[in-house]
């Protein structure tokens, strides 16, 4: 079951999801509108390798805006940070933004219970587009749990995503065992 407005609001009075900064007219009839912040990375590498830690270059979006380019993964992170401690949140792109032929995941658009974090985002197009921070960029939908958890992931030892930050994150599949 997908949360309702009305729901969200309830959730979010008791602590259940936590959105900052938090905007009233992001709400919508059943998600919650998250924004482009100024970080992007690129990896630095061209070759990347799942066995090794690939690292990034941050950059800022400046006020004009950033042309993002085809070929080419952009990370990305939401303005706002988020707790979910009662639902699975997922994130999906708004069609505004798929309309301009920008993909704001790739494969990681569920979160946990428990993820309390800035969403990475990882950003491909079809054809150069300026993007700003700020921007409307995706929305936030909540699903119900059924039954009791044992393992939040903000509580998991081996959770690879917990260090708060409101920059993007790249890829910690080097910390798996494979």
């Amino acid at each position: 079951m997908i949360l309702t407005d009305k729901q969200i609001l309830k959730s979010i009075e008791k602590g259940d999801i936590v959105i900052e900064p938090y905007d009233r007219s992001c709400l919508g009839t059943n998600s919650y509108d998250v924004h482009l912040s100024k970080y992007l990375a690129t990896y630095d590498s061209e070759v990347l390798d799942a066995k090794k830690h690939n690292t990034v270059s941050h950059f800022e979006i400046p006020e004009e805006g950033y042309v993002i380019q085809p070929g080419t993964l952009y990370l990305g992170a939401t303005l706002e940070y988020t707790e979910t401690h009662a639902t699975v949140p997922f994130l999906e792109g708004k069609s505004s933004v798929g309309r301009l032929g920008i993909d704001i995941h790739a494969t990681a658009g569920k979160g946990d219970v428990g993820f309390c974090n800035h969403w990475t985002l990882e950003i491909s197009c079809v054809h150069p587009v300026r993007v700003y921070a700020g921007m409307p960029v995706g929305q936030l939908i909540y699903f119900m749990v059924e039954g009791d958890i044992e393992n939040y992931y903000n509580k998991k030892k081996n959770a690879k995503y917990n260090q708060k930050t409101p920059k993007p994150m790249e890829s910690m599949m080097w910390k798996n065992k494979f």
